[in-house]
Order: C-alpha cells, then sequence, then structure tokens
C-alpha cells in the first residue's frame, strides 16, 4: 500500500525535540528551514519532567533526541521513550561516529542515528523526512486494517502480506515476534440463533474491543468468518505475550450486546513465536492454528502455545497473577518483621518490614516469586500502599506496648512513582494512623529513580517534608548510587547483603564496605549492613564503625507477635545486665 507524495508532504512536520542546550535546538531549527517541503513545527524540551509530559499529552510525529539527554542511562530512557511515545520514531544524534554507535542505538529502539559532527541541512531533512513518511504509512496502514475488521472483510492475503512485514522487521531488529490465532467458540449457534448478518456484527463489536486493547504497534485482522489474528512484535519473552493474552481474555469476558441481548462469548487462542515456532508467515499460522485446536479441549477461553514450556511459563504467571489479586482481597498478605540492631548500644534500634503471602493451597509463598509478578502487573501499587498502611499501625501499637522510638521501614517499589498521586496518597495513609513520621522510613532502589529522575526527586522532597526518612537499598549494586547520595534527601544506606556475605572470602569486598561506610558518614548518612550471619562478619562491621546491622545473626524475620516477643524479651535481658 503506498500513499501519494502529496498527501505525505501536506501539513507540518511535528518534531519534539529533546536537548538541554537551546543553542543546539536553534541550530538544528535552523537546518530544518532550509527544506521547503518539511515546514517543521519543532518543540524543544530541555527537561525530563515536561518530556514526560510532552510526550503522554501532545502529538509528534518525530522525536529528534541528543544523546546527552537522559537520566541515568542511554539504553533505558530510549526504552523509556519508546513506551511512553507509543513507538514514535526516534532520530538519535550524537557526537559519535556513526559506525560506532548506530547498530547499539537502533537495536536499543531508536529508528535512525546521525553524528553531529558531520551533520549538514541535507542529511538531517532526508532523516527527519523518512520517518515522517513511514509514520504516515504506518498510521495509514493502522487505519486501514481497522477499517477492515470494522467493515467485517475478510484479506488473508493483506495478512500474509502484513505478517512477512512484521517478520522481517523482527529478523533485522533481532526482537520475538507472537502470533495470535483467535477461534470464537461454538460460532455455528451464534449464526442460527441471529442469522449471518448479526453474526458478524458480533465479530465485528468484539474485534473493535481488541483493537482498543492491543498495543499501537499490534496489528489485528479478520483472517474467517469465526477468526481474528494478532500478531505482536517487539516481544522481550514470555511474560509480555502474556500481557497481550490477559487484555485479550479481558477484552472477551465482558458481554457483547447483539440485537438488545447480552451475548457472552468464549474463544480458544493459539500462540506460536517467532523463531522458535518458525520463520515464515505459514509455518508460523499453522502452528499457532494447531496450538488455537489444542485450546478447544479446554472449556471456556483458554490459550495455548505452540511453544509447551512458554505455556507452561505463561500459564503459571497468569494464575499467579490471579490468585495474587484475590490474596489482596482475602487477607493473605502479612508482614513479617526483621530487627536492626544498633551495634554500639546493642538494641533494636529499628524493623524492616517484609511482606509474606499464606497462600491457601501453597502455603508461603517465596517473595522471589511473587513480588516480579506484582510489580509486573501493577498490583505492587495498591499492594504498597497497603504494606505502608499496616506498617503504621504496627507503629502506633508498637509505642502503646512500650517500645517508643521503633524505626519501621518499608521498601517502596519503582512501580510506585509510575503513580501520580503517590505523594498524596502516603499522606492520606500517615495522617489517618496518626504517627510519629520521623519514624517510618522508606526504602528505595536506583531503579525506583530510573523512570522519571525529577519527579522521584519531588516525591521524596515533599514526604520528607512531612518527616519521613528514606534509606538507599542495596547500595553499591547500582551505577548512580553517588549522585543520587548528593540529590536525594537520603539519611541512611543499606549495604547489599552480597558485600557483607563475601567477607573473609573477599579482599575486594572488604575494601568496598570500608569506602561505604567511610562515605556515608562523611556525607553525615548512617549505614545498616545487610545479610549478617557470622560473629566474624560482625566484628568487621564493629571495627568499621558501622551503624546497625540486620540479618539472620540476630534474627530471621518473624511475624508481628513473635517481634512483640523477642523485644519484650531482650528488654528484660537489658534491664538484668544493668
Amino acid at each position: 500500500m503506498t500513499l501519494p507524495m502529496e498527501t505525505m508532504s501536506s501539513g507540518q512536520v511535528r518534531l519534539l525535540v529533546l536537548t538541554p542546550e537551546y543553542t543546539d535546538f536553534l541550530w538544528l531549527e535552523s537546518l530544518l528551514g532550509c527544506d521547503r517541503e518539511l515546514l517543521p513545527d519543532m518543540v524543544w524540551c530541555p527537561d525530563l519532567i515536561d518530556c514526560d509530559d510532552l510526550i503522554r499529552n501532545t502529538h509528534f510525529d518525530v522525536i529528534l533526541w541528543d544523546c546527552v539527554f537522559h537520566g541515568d542511562s542511554e539504553v533505558s530512557f530510549l526504552q523509556y521513550l519508546n513506551a511512553a511515545s507509543n513507538d514514535k520514531s526516534i532520530l538519535a544524534l550524537s557526537a559519535d561516529p556513526s559506525a560506532e554507535r548506530a547498530s547499539e542505538l537502533v537495536a536499543s529502539g531508536a529508528a535512525d542515528y546521525l553524528c553531529r559532527q558531520t551533520l549538514d541541512a541535507w542529511s538531517l531533512a532526508r532523516a527527519v523526512k523518512c520517518l515522517w513518511y513511514r509514520e504516515q504509512l504506518t498510521e495509514s496502514a493502522h487505519g486501514h486494517f481497522g477499517r477492515e475488521v470494522a467493515s467485517g472483510v475478510i484479506n488473508r492475503d493483506l495478512f500474509f502480506d502484513r505478517l512477512q512485514q512484521a517478520l522481517l522487521r523482527a529478523e533485522r531488529g533481532g526482537h520475538r515476534l507472537a502470533l495470535l490465532h483467535l477461534n470464537l467458540d461454538d460460532f455455528r449457534s451464534f449464526n442460527e440463533s441471529f442469522g449471518y448478518q448479526k453474526s458478524d456484527l458480533l465479530v465485528m463489536k468484539l474485534a473493535e474491543r481488541l483493537r482498543h486493547s492491543l498495543r499501537r504497534v499490534d496489528s489485528l485482522m479478520r483472517i474467517g468468518g469465526d477468526e481474528l489474528a494478532v500478531i505482536v512484535e517487539k516481544v522481550e519473552d514470555s511474560l509480555d505475550i502474556t500481557q497481550i493474552i490477559r487484555k485479550v481474555v479481558n477484552a472477551l469476558g465482558d458481554p457483547v450486546t447483539v440485537d438488545g441481548q447480552n451475548v457472552v462469548v468464549s474463544a480458544s487462542l493459539g500462540v506460536a513465536t517467532y523463531p522458535e515456532a518458525g520463520d515464515t508467515p505459514e509455518n508460523l499460522m499453522r502452528r499457532a492454528n494447531r496450538a488455537m485446536f489444542e485450546a478447544k479441549r479446554d472449556p471456556g477461553t483458554s490459550y495455548r502455545f505452540y511453544d509447551r514450556q512458554l505455556h507452561i511459563t505463561a500459564g503459571h504467571q497468569l494464575r499467579l497473577e490471579a490468585d495474587l489479586r484475590n490474596a489482596l482481597r482475602g487477607k493473605e498478605l502479612e508482614l513479617y518483621y526483621q530487627p536492626r540492631i544498633d551495634l554500639a548500644t546493642e538494641e533494636v534500634r529499628g524493623v524492616e518490614c517484609l511482606l509474606r503471602w499464606n497462600h491457601p493451597e501453597r502455603g508461603l509463598v517465596s517473595p522471589e516469586e511473587f513480588i516480579p509478578v506484582a510489580e509486573r502487573s501493577g498490583l505492587i501499587v495498591p499492594i504498597g500502599y497497603w504494606v505502608i498502611e499496616q506498617a503504621c499501625k504496627r507503629l502506633q501499637e508498637s509505642a502503646e506496648l512500650g517500645f517508643p522510638g521503633l524505626v519501621f521501614a518499608v521498601n517502596l517499589s519503582f512501580r510506585q512513582f509510575h503513580d501520580r498521586k503517590m505523594t498524596e496518597t502516603i499522606f492520606r495513609i500517615i495522617f489517618n494512623a496518626n504517627i510519629d513520621t520521623s519514624l517510618l522510613e522508606l526504602e528505595l532502589t536506583e531503579s525506583a529513580m530510573m523512570h522519571d529522575p525529577e519527579y522521584a526527586q519531588r516525591c521524596l522532597r515533599e514526604l520528607n517534608q512531612l518527616g519521613i526518612s528514606f534509606a538507599l537499598d542495596d547500595f553499591g549494586t547500582g551505577f548512580s548510587s553517588l549522585s543520587n547520595l548528593q540529590h536525594l534527601p537520603i539519611s541512611l544506606v543499606k549495604i547489599d547483603k552480597s558485600f557483607v556475605q563475601e567477607l573473609g572470602h573477599s579482599a575486594d569486598a572488604e575494601h568496598i564496605i570500608r569506602a561505604i561506610i567511610s562515605l556515608a558518614h562523611s556525607l553525615q548518612i548512617s549505614v545498616v549492613a545487610e545479610g549478617v550471619e557470622t560473629e566474624g562478619q560482625l566484628e568487621f562491621l564493629r571495627q568499621q564503625h558501622c551503624d546497625e546491622i540486620q540479618g539472620y545473626y540476630y534474627a530471621h524475620p518473624m511475624p508481628w507477635q513473635d517481634l512483640v516477643h523477642f523485644l519484650t524479651n531482650r528488654g528484660q535481658a537489658a534491664c538484668l545486665q544493668r
């Protein structure tokens, strides 16, 4: 399918220019201004906060990205740009020669790359026009496919051509791809009950609903009377496919109104992935079809992967996520508490609140298993607020039981910063709990900062003004801990247990721990060492003047009543010693 050149060249190309220097923006504007076909409408964005707002709320045809403009990582920021802009074309620009940078950045999601050292008006205009035309072709193709679905037209040739193009893109970019073959169950009975015309209307309504639940990069087509196909591009792993399946299943779950009646529809889905299931449209379609017939064996809306291992993995993730939703509603979650010991006084300085899940059938589910599921599905956000709420209740209760001054530390997921009402929600929780906010400590990792560093810093400053303190968890394992210490209201750092457990075995671990403690103390920041299990580790940390320790040497994480017993016994022992 082609577009007339006059259609493409009509109107202005809208560009978002991400560069910290206004002089660079003016330079790029003057270069593009030399081309009379483009008539560029350019918006300059010098900082990350405005960038997120502009991308999410304003339409742009092309994003022109100066590679010095990012948070902590070029690749992470590029992935964020792709996700936030719904895969708009990104033209990357840096001082490095194309031979050194182009392949890396294109593989990470950039549509094209230019070296600013050799940049001129012709090459910049050529690159922008190429991406603009491609964008318009893509939008036209999606609109065309949408009309095909909405009108009920069945065009298998067009579908196979689309699948072939998607496979070529996947091969060039080194991406995986998934094909979903969807067949409505017992469609014959719909035809008999409503007639062919209204049954077609049913399919079209379902297709329209599905189309709105898919990503812009995914393609949906009707390939038979009761069959739809979805091409899912840029797949990272089976969990990405799981997200798409979840949307499809959810879209099919609600009744469809036909002729004034609510009709409940179920469907069977077959999933085949490139390159595992084949590298041609025919092979992928045949294997997705085979998997679809396997899914027919199960009642209701169900799916099967052609690859059995992918099926097991995705199915496990979906079941675990469904169980986790029920756990949050059904009070299966609870907090365990691990004491933090002051090395100078041997007193319990505080506790870290750790989430545990008592599954009604499986018993205690490992956090390593369910926390990633919670983060990927977004459930970690309501769960995180629930944890803060429970911690506040226990904080208040601990004072009533005679343990005043006990700090309660809660882990804050990076996903929490995706919620634009985070500070408002936390404020409401602590206001309702009526606690001493100086005893609430929020632990965060560097990954929590990466999505939107400036927004995260603003949130932390606002919460810090309420009296809440912050700890940087897993310190020493990231790439920008020093810069975070300078810009964030951090009062405590936690040495990752991987360093502590190497004490006595690795001289490097000893040097790293000494350096962390020295650096933190020079910045008036306290230090907690995690994972302390032996007398030797404890003695080394004491010699280095570490402030607090946490680990099995003193106590495992424990339920609330066990913690009360532990605190009571330590208090009694201290009285006897005095």
